[in-house]
């Protein structure tokens, strides 16, 4: 299910049934037929076309919003394992600063001042991914910190900054990746939620959480309008979901000397 959504945003980068954002009034409503697979929506646009280009809109997403947690919530989990005291403290304060500003409400704090979209939607669910990286890399990290080999690197004269690049960080990547592949999951229910409250991708860019809206208004009408993206949007949640828990089973030492 997780190729599926990669091999969809990929394949919608060189082919589509249909331009996705164009309309025809003469084919409004439409049903499933040869010429359009999944019919049309209240604008005559092709429904099978948004879908393959929606999936672009949440992988961007995805992307670009885990790698904003990544790279700034592992350096400060790092960083507040590696030092301690106030330096810990300070970043975890941080934290649960950081979890006071959901993705929903930074989303509407920055559209107020720069405008809806795409890139805010982004910054908006990657700034919230920053504190679910720093205190998992920050428990993980401390985890290592009390190993013999650690201790023993300490003693031979390593400094922190050392055993953090060449025994921290390598022992805790198992936790990062499984984590980044549910705040994948996460990022792409975020998009569609800004979506469908207008505050994500803006028009011509079709987006799954903004076919949901304006669905709203065709449910009795046309009702598959509305389950179309909607099961898109849980088979991609889903996917990645297992994927994250296979890679879990998959990297986790303990589990592989059960099986």
């Amino acid at each position: 299910m997780a190729l599926a959504l990669v091999a969809a945003a990929l394949v919608s980068l060189v082919w589509q049934p249909w331009p996705p954002a164009e309309i025809d009034v003469n084919a409004r409503l439409q049903g499933r037929s040869a010429s359009h697979w999944l019919g049309t929506d209240s604008l005559g646009r092709d429904v099978a076309s948004q879908l393959l280009v929606g999936s672009q809109t949440s992988l961007l997403v995805g992307v670009f919003a885990v790698a904003i947690g990544l790279g700034a919530g592992v350096l400060l989990g790092l960083l507040a394992a590696a030092r301690g005291g106030w330096v810990d403290e300070v970043v975890m304060r941080l934290s649960d600063f950081g979890f006071a500003f959901p993705a929903l409400l930074s989303a509407i704090l920055l559209g107020a001042i720069y405008g809806p979209g795409l890139a805010t939607g982004v910054v908006a669910i990657g700034l919230f991914n920053v504190p679910v990286f720093a205190r998992t890399t920050r428990a993980a990290a401390l985890q290592v910190w009390s190993r013999d080999y650690v201790l023993a690197a300490r003693a031979a004269g390593f400094g922190r900054w050392g055993i953090t690049r060449d025994h921290v960080l390598p022992n805790i990547a198992s936790v990062l990746i499984v984590q980044a592949t549910v705040q994948f999951s996460t990022a792409i229910i975020g998009e569609a939620a800004l979506g469908f409250l207008g505050l994500g991708a803006q028009p011509p860019r079709p987006s799954w959480g903004r076919m949901l809206a304006e669905a709203q208004t065709q449910m009795f009408q046309a009702p598959s309008l509305a389950v179309y993206p909607g099961a898109a949007i849980a088979l991609a949640v889903l996917g990645l979901n297992l994927l994250g828990d296979g890679l879990r089973d998959l990297l986790d030492p303990r589990l592989a000397r059960q099986r």
